[in-house]
This record gives structure tokens, C-alpha cells and sequence, in this order.
């Protein structure tokens, strides 16, 4: 009998064997065929000797490259002109910026690790990114491309397990999309307004706060860049190191684009970058026929509002457009105001925008918006300032220093001001835009580039706003704390452990935000986890009668004091 087995054994070892083989070639050619479909050539430069150009650095926070150069002014802003072709541009960007860049992306990839700290699951997010964005740069004008693969070849060899620096760096592109495409994040809540009320000479008058939040440390080195393309028009726009794409700028031609998310449809696969729409837009658009044409002829894949202010046109439209549809929304009255949902004829009925108004923080900040706008019969330049800084909620009401219904949320990466007919920008410092705004004009700008050393002034000192008189308030120092408070409380609650002497902790750290329902939300949390039910119950119900940024937040906590009621029960 046992020698019937072992031709038996020997056959099921050949099939354990013969199966094992197969399943290795499945998944060898499953790989092959991922990096092959996900691998992202760079685009086609002949000439590569501008990358043998050489940084000088004449004096501190000063490099130069040729006409092109990156200065800090004394308000911590850096300055930078650029000039050339897109691989020259994109090359010496990247050369002047070299160390920026390095801080944007370990901020990035920090606060990456902070909100996914598994690493199997980063691994997987990692390769379903490489899937969506496989076809990316088929959606993106090649100069963009060539732009991009300049500035890729001064970035940091220490991501390459995320992937090589082309494709980083073109897929960093995609950020602000999918962000809001795959989760939803609340880390863009922006707004802008736009209105002919001013006081100077009736013309348009454009304020904006880019509330597009990593963590502090993304925010400190922002960019105010001035752009002599070979093609299209001159322009300036605010952003951070490797960043080509456009969230907030102006042109020589007085067209602003500044972009808004809104709530997603979801696309099968990436298209083209929202912000490399709106740098698009900038540098080829004289007006807002021009602006609609490019909007029209290119495919994103997230829902965005463009804003486009157009000096040749005395108005401001906003593009509204999704994967699927496009709509362009205007008014007839003397403003026009944008947050994080659509409002054209063609998404009236939209039922994710619906959802949308109902359910998030973007109806209630434009009519808290429209509200200053109404209380002031006439605007200037500081009277917008004003407006991007309140921190109140509808009728003054205090909602909570940082609530997302306010439109100084103190998460802005930036601020600005355009008044377009004089070619005038104010671009915030930090913090958020509570410090000075600095007024840059376009053409006076123009005619310092080559003359620019170290100790040049491009702002109109004349022109300042000054810091808001809440950042040196008892307001603001507690908020500060309050942050402070909030993240040792969320260690604990992620790590489920115990503070030192908790209940003097949770009131101080109340205290230092009394309105905002946020405080007794976490504080309620932490007690729940520590399984003391009746006082997570007591600081879940005192969450419900303060103002909350969201309905999906307030139904999480109305159905945990349903659960616990039952519990106690």
C-alpha cells in the first residue's frame, strides 16, 4: 500500500508544484503590466544644457541664476522671477528653490504619515494613486510637462520609495485634487468675492482666502513668483517650491483666476490638475470669453470653481466645472461670491451639489460673506482685508475661533487682493492673514527684474495693510493654546491613554475655545474611550448647542448619545 503513495504524493506535489508556478507567472505578469501601465515617461528635451547652470548666492535668502532669482523679503515672503522657455523656467525654478522644496515635500509626506499612519495601508494608497494618475500627463500641454521635469531634477532623492522625481513632482500636482476627489478632506474650504463697490473708481475689486491646509510647516515658506514665459502673457501668482500650477494669480492684462473646491463626482482615472487649468487660464487669457474657450477644451477630475476676474470685460464670472458638465455663473448685482459649491444654471439640480449646500459649511460662509459685503456701502483695499479676517459667524456671533462657516478659519496658506485696473495685488504674511498684506504692482515689478539685489523693495511700503488687531489680542494667544491643547488630546485618543490630571486639562482646554463645538466633541471622545459614558454624554450634548461645521459631524455625535443612552439604560 505504501508503495501505491508515493506515486500519489509525487503526482500532488507536481500539481502543488505546476500550481505554484502558474500563480508566480500570474502575479510576475501582473506587476509587469502595473509598471509598465503605471510608468510615466518624462517628455521629450533636446537640449539639456541649462541643467549645467550654476546657483549664485550673493547674499543671504538671494540666489540668482542668469535674470532669473529667489529673495526673502524682511515680512518672511519669498520673492521670485522667472524667465525663459518651460524646460528653462521649470530648471531654474527648481535651482533657486532646491532646499524649499525639500521642506514642502517632508511637510507633505509628515502629514501624509500623521493622517494614515498604517503602513500597509500607505503602501496600498501609494500603488491606487500610481493606477489613477496613470494616464496623467496625456491631459497636460506638454509645456506644463517640460515645466515640471525641469523643476524634478532639484528634488529630493530620500522619496523614491514613493516614486522618482518626475513623477512626484507631476503627481504632487494632482494633490489638491485628490483630496478632495477620493476623501473629501476638509483640507480646502476656501472663499472669494468679487465687487464693483469700490471706493477708488467703481472698478473690481477681488478678495480671496486660499484655505488649503497640510500643517503649519507647508504655510511658512510661501512664494510670491512674477512669470516672463516665451509664450502667452506675463503673470504673478502665489504658491510654494515645485508648484507650477496656479490657485491665486493675476496677469499683465488684468485677468485674476483664483480656484475654489467644490463637492466630487468621482472619475475612473486623473485628468488634468485643476491648478494647471488655472495656470492655463492666466497665461494665455486676456478675458473672459478667452478664459471660458481653455476651460472648455480641457477634462479635470474634480469639481472646481474658477473664478475670473477680466479687466477688458470690467467683470467676474465664475466656471464651474465638473468631470461630466461645465457652467458659468454670473450676477447682475454689484458682487459675486464663491465658496465650495456650484451655483450656475446647470448645476441647480445637481444632486451632489444639493448634498452639497445641505450638508457642509459652504452655504452659511456665503452668506456670512455677503453679509459683511452688504454692511459697507463702498470697499477699498483694506475694507476687503477686513472681510477675508472676520472670524465671526453670521450676525457677529462667536461660532468658535477656527470654525469652517467663518471666513478667517486660521488655516489659510494664503490671502490676496486684486485690484486688477491698476494691476494691484496684496498678498497676506503670516500668519494665515492676520499679518501685513504686502501690495505688489505688476508693472512697477516688471521694471525692477533685472535691477533686483538683495536689498530691493518690489512692495508699495505706501500701500500696506496692517496686521489685524487680533493677533495681538488674549483671543488670539488662547487659540493658540487651544491648538496646542487639541493636539496632545487627539495622541491620547489616538493611543488610548490616560492624561495627568485630565479633568483640569479638558476644562482648561475648553476654555481656550468656548464656542467651538470641537473642544467638547474631543473631549467627549477621549472620555469615551476611557469608558467614563455619563461625562462623554454630558460633553457630547453641550457640542449640540454650538454651531457645527458640518451635519455628517453633529449626525456622528447625535447617533453616539443615542448608543450611550441605551448603554447607561
Amino acid at each position: 500500500m505504501g508503495k501505491h503513495n508515493i506515486p500519489r504524493r509525487g503526482r500532488r506535489l507536481r500539481r502543488l508544484r505546476n500550481t505554484a508556478i502558474v500563480i508566480v507567472l500570474i502575479l510576475t505578469t501582473l506587476i509587469v503590466f502595473f509598471n509598465i501601465k503605471t510608468k510615466i515617461s518624462p517628455p521629450e528635451v533636446t537640449d539639456l544644457t541649462i541643467l549645467q547652470i550654476v546657483r549664485e548666492n550673493p547674499a543671504p535668502d538671494f540666489y540668482k541664476i542668469g535674470s532669473s532669482w529667489l529673495r526673502k523679503n524682511k515680512f518672511g515672503l519669498w520673492e521670485m522671477y522667472l524667465e525663459g522657455s518651460p524646460f528653462e523656467i521649470g530648471v531654474i525654478n527648481g535651482k533657486l528653490t532646491k532646499e524649499l522644496i525639500k521642506i514642502q515635500e517632508d511637510a507633505f509626506v509628515e502629514q501624509i504619515n500623521t493622517l494614515i499612519p498604517s503602513k500597509l495601508y500607505l503602501k496600498f494608497l501609494k500603488y491606487t494613486i500610481a493606477w489613477f494618475n496613470r494616464d496623467i500627463d496625456e491631459y497636460i500641454p506638454d509645456e506644463y510637462l517640460k515645466e515640471i521635469y525641469g523643476v524634478s531634477f532639484s528634488a529630493s532623492d530620500g522619496y523614491d520609495y514613493i516614486g522618482n522625481n518626475y513623477e512626484r513632482m507631476l503627481n504632487y500636482h494632482g494633490a489638491h485634487d485628490i483630496g478632495h476627489a477620493l476623501q473629501n478632506l476638509a483640507l480646502v474650504g476656501c472663499t472669494s468675492f468679487a465687487t464693483n463697490l469700490n471706493t477708488d473708481d467703481s472698478t473690481l475689486i477681488i478678495g480671496r482666502n486660499f484655505d488649503f491646509y497640510i500643517n503649519e510647516a507647508f504655510a511658512e515658506n510661501k512664494i510670491v513668483a512674477f512669470v516672463n514665459p516665451d509664450l502667452g502673457h506675463r503673470f504673478m501668482y502665489v504658491t510654494w517650491a515645485s508648484m507650477i500650477g496656479v490657485v491665486s494669480g493675476m496677469n499683465e492684462q488684468g485677468l485674476t483666476v483664483t480656484i475654489n473646491a467644490t463637492k466630487s463626482d468621482f472619475s475612473s482615472k486623473a485628468t488634468m490638475p485643476v491648478s494647471l487649468l488655472a495656470r492655463e487660464i492666466l497665461q494665455y487669457a486676456g478675458n473672459i470669453e478667452e478664459a471660458v474657450s481653455i476651460a472648455e477644451k480641457r477634462q479635470t477630475f474634480v469639481s472646481e470653481s474658477i473664478m475670473v476676474g477680466s479687466v477688458a470685460d470690467n467683470n467676474t464670472i465664475i466656471i464651474e466645472k465638473s468631470p461630466s458638465k461645465l457652467g458659468v455663473h454670473q450676477t447682475d448685482s454689484s458682487y459675486l461670491t464663491c465658496s465650495n459649491h456650484f451655483q450656475s444654471e446647470v448645476f441647480r439640480n445637481d444632486s451632489d451639489n444639493l448634498k452639497n449646500i445641505e450638508e457642509s459649511a459652504s452655504k452659511y460662509r456665503q452668506q456670512r460673506c455677503e453679509q459683511l459685503i452688504h454692511e459697507k456701502q463702498k470697499l477699498n483695499y483694506t475694507d476687503v482685508a477686513d472681510i477675508l479676517r472676520n472670524y465671526k459667524g453670521l450676525n457677529d456671533v462667536n461660532i468658535g475661533i477656527g470654525n469652517e462657516k467663518t471666513m478667517a478659519q486660521m488655516i489659510s496658506h494664503h490671502s490676496i487682493i486684486f485690484l486688477p485696473q491698476k494691476l494691484n495685488t496684496w498678498v497676506s504674511t503670516t500668519p494665515y492673514q492676520l499679518g501685513e498684506y504686502l501690495m505688489y504692482n505688476l508693472n512697477d515689478v516688471w521694471s525692477k527684474t533685472n535691477f533686483t539685489c538683495s536689498n530691493t523693495i518690489l512692495y508699495d511700503t505706501s500701500l500696506t495693510i496692517q496686521p489685524s488687531p487680533f493677533l495681538y489680542s488674549i483671543g488670539y494667544n488662547k487659540f493658540n493654546e487651544f491648538k496646542k491643547l487639541r493636539k496632545e488630546l487627539k495622541k491620547h485618543i489616538s493611543y488610548k491613554t490616560r492624561l495627568i490630571n485630565e479633568d483640569e486639562f479638558i476644562a482648561k482646554f475648553i476654555n481656550c475655545n468656548i464656542e467651538y463645538y470641537q473642544g467638547y466633541v474631543l473631549a467627549a471622545d477621549y472620555y469615551y474611550i476611557q469608558n467614563e459614558k455619563q461625562k462623554a454624554l454630558s460633553f457630547y450634548k453641550d457640542a449640540l448647542i454650538k454651531e457645527f461645521e458640518n451635519t455628517s459631524t453633529k449626525g456622528l455625535v447625535e447617533e453616539r448619545i443615542n448608543n450611550i443612552e441605551l448603554e447607561i439604560k
